[in-house]
């Protein structure tokens, strides 16, 4: 295995902690209600709202400044053009690691731009949808590579963000289901119109692999990126303290595809998510995704209780 990419080089990057970030937050107010946050959390992900009181509302309004700013260059564009031209999609990619915390982020991004801005149309868009059906991984002899690279359909993807950015009325994009583990026959997730769009993957800030026919990546289509950081020792934890939570829940429902894994009792079921680690999700980290850490607009960098404790932010 490859070892861990280096730290994304310091000068290209302002180091800010959660007290100077804060410094961007509007209104002492707490932005959500103690059951819309825990709604939005994912499993074991917790978030405390002190957190997004100096965190993630923060980092909604510089998120904000950035749309805002969009807005004002295709207006000027327009203008010196003669044209009246739609502003396009804004489009904000969120990467990282498997149990990092992407999903909450995204979910709590989407609901503080749509809290902070009324008349923005924010849809949340996760790359599971253009995960290739579990069939065809299948007969490729993949299945046990699900997440790397190979096992998406990147053509599907740039397509769709081409016609986000083109700002077409009506998009849709596959869905995925984490019960069955698949993509589920003929449903789509429908856009009408988005003015933000938040697409959340491991591997978006990936760059063309050599040799392939696609000329663009998912990145070239993104205004702004974010990934989500954390030791990879860390996120191993996480990963196995999830696993062992959804035995009780998930994995619970007879309909998973991972309800076989429902009866292990803890020290087989942690066991078995080390496995699942080192053989799937470590490597894939470490070959595919950490490499991309650097591309990051902003890195969100998570201490072992989940919470931040310092954002790198690209300089301009």
């Amino acid at each position: 295995m490859a070892p861990p990419s280096a730290e994304p080089a310091q000068p290209l990057y302002d180091v800010l902690s959660p007290s100077q970030l804060g410094l961007l937050h509007e209104s002492a107010a707490l932005p959500l209600s103690v059951s819309e946050l825990r709604h939005l959390e994912s499993l074991g992900d917790r978030v405390s709202h002190s957190e997004v009181t100096s965190v993630y509302g923060p980092l909604a309004n510089l998120i904000r400044l950035h749309i805002q700013s969009s807005a004002r260059l295709a207006g000027a564009r327009s203008t010196l053009l003669g044209s009246d031209l739609r502003v396009a999609p804004f489009v904000i990619g969120l990467a990282g690691s498997v149990a990092v915390g992407k999903s909450t982020t995204a979910r709590l991004l989407v609901a503080l731009l749509s809290r902070g801005e009324p008349q923005l149309k924010v849809a949340l868009v996760p790359t599971d949808g253009f995960l290739f059906p579990n069939e065809r991984l299948a007969a490729r002899g993949i299945m046990n590579r699900k997440g790397f690279p190979e096992t998406y359909d990147v053509r599907s993807l740039i397509a769709f963000l081409s016609e986000v950015k083109a700002g077409a009325e009506h998009v849709s994009a596959p869905e995925y289901s984490h019960l069955a583990y698949d993509i589920i026959p003929n449903s789509r997730v429908e856009l009408e119109r988005p003015d933000v769009v938040v697409i959340e993957g491991l591997n978006i800030l990936q760059m063309p692999t050599a040799g392939t026919e696609l000329g663009s990546a998912v990145s070239d289509f993104l205004d702004f990126s974010i990934y989500v950081d954390a030791e990879t020792s860390i996120i191993q934890k996480w990963y196995e303290d999830r696993f062992l939570k959804l035995r009780s829940t998930a994995f619970a429902n007879p309909e998973s595809y991972f309800h076989r894994y429902a009866h292990l009792d803890d020290v087989g079921a942690r066991e078995l998510a080390r496995n699942l680690w080192k053989a799937i999700n470590e490597p894939n980290l470490v070959e595919n995704i950490l490499n991309t850490r650097q591309r990051a607009d902003l890195i969100i960098r998570k201490g072992d209780d989940h919470a931040v404790n310092s954002i790198l932010l690209r300089r301009l």
